[in-house]
C-alpha cells in the first residue's frame, strides 16, 4: 500500500505557493490534501479487511484446536473401549491411530495458521502506524495550509492595493480636491450672501413698521378714519354758520 503516494506532489504544491506564476496555488494545496485524505481512507478500509482475515484465521486455529483436542478424546475413549474388552484391540489401535492422525494434521494446520495469523498481526501493526502518522501529517498540513492561505489572501490583496496606489496621480488628485472644495465655498459664501440680502430688504420694512407703532394697513385705516373725522367737523362747520346767517336776516 502507497500510503505516502501524494507526498511529494503536496510539498511542492506548498512550494507552488510562493514561487508559481501559472497556476493557482490554492487550488494545488487544496487537491494535494483532497488526495491525501483520500489515500488515508483507502488505507483504512485496507486495514479493516486486513483486520477481518486476521480476526476469521484466529477463529479457525480456535476452532481447529479444539477439533485436534476431540480427536485426541477419540482415541483415548477407543483405547479404554479395548481395555475393557468392548472394543477389539487391533480395531481400537487402529481407530485410534486413524483419530491421532486427524488430530496432528489439524495441529499443523494449527500451526501454519499461527504462522499466518502473527504475520496479519505484524502487518496491521505497521498499517496503524503507517495510518495514525499519515493522519497527523495530514492535520498538521492542513493547519499549515490554512496558515498559507491566509497569508496568501493577504499578500494577493496588498499587491493589488499596492498597484492601485502606485499609479494614483497624487498632485492631480489633490489639485482636483482643492478646486473641488474652493467652488464648494464660493457657492456657500453665495448663497450666505443672497440670505443677508434678503434680511436686509425685511428688516428695513420692519424697522418702518416699528418706528410708525403698527403696520401699514392699521395705519392706513386710522388715516381714513382721522378724515372722515375731518370731513365731519367740516360739515358742522358750514351748517353752523348757515344757521347764523338766517338768524341775523330774521332780526
Amino acid at each position: 500500500m502507497n500510503l505516502f503516494s501524494r507526498t511529494f506532489k503536496l510539498m511542492q504544491a506548498l512550494a507552488h505557493h510562493i514561487l508559481s506564476k501559472f497556476e493557482n496555488p490554492v487550488r494545488l494545496t487544496e487537491q494535494a490534501i483532497r488526495d491525501l485524505k483520500k489515500d488515508f481512507d483507502d488505507s483504512m478500509q485496507n486495514f479493516a479487511k486486513v483486520k477481518a482475515i486476521s480476526i476469521g484465521v484466529k477463529k479457525e486455529i480456535e476452532a481447529k484446536t479444539m477439533q485436534a483436542k476431540e480427536y485426541e478424546q477419540k482415541a483415548i475413549q477407543l483405547l479404554k473401549k479395548a481395555k475393557s474388552g468392548e472394543l477389539d484391540e487391533k480395531e481400537a489401535d487402529r481407530l485410534a491411530g486413524e483419530a491421532l492422525n486427524k488430530k496432528n494434521e489439524l495441529l499443523k494446520e494449527v500451526q501454519k495458521m499461527n504462522s499466518e495469523a502473527k504475520n496479519y498481526d505484524e502487518m496491521l501493526k505497521k498499517m496503524e502506524g503507517k495510518i495514525s502518522e499519515l493522519k497527523h501529517q495530514i492535520q498538521k498540513w492542513e493547519g499549515e495550509y490554512q496558515s498559507l492561505k491566509a497569508r496568501y489572501t493577504v499578500a494577493k490583496t496588498t499587491k493589488k492595493v499596492s498597484k492601485q496606489l502606485s499609479s494614483v496621480d497624487y498632485d492631480s488628485t489633490t489639485s482636483l480636491l482643492e478646486e473641488m472644495k474652493n467652488k464648494i465655498t464660493e457657492e456657500e459664501n453665495l448663497a450666505a450672501a443672497y440670505e443677508e440680502t434678503a434680511k436686509i430688504g425685511t428688516n428695513i420694512d420692519d424697522e418702518i413698521n416699528k418706528a410708525l407703532g403698527t403696520s401699514i394697513e392699521v395705519q392706513g385705516e386710522l388715516d381714513a378714519i382721522k378724515q372722515q373725522l375731518i370731513e365731519c367737523k367740516e360739515d358742522d362747520s358750514s351748517q353752523n354758520e348757515i344757521e347764523q346767517l338766517k338768524k341775523e336776516l330774521d332780526s
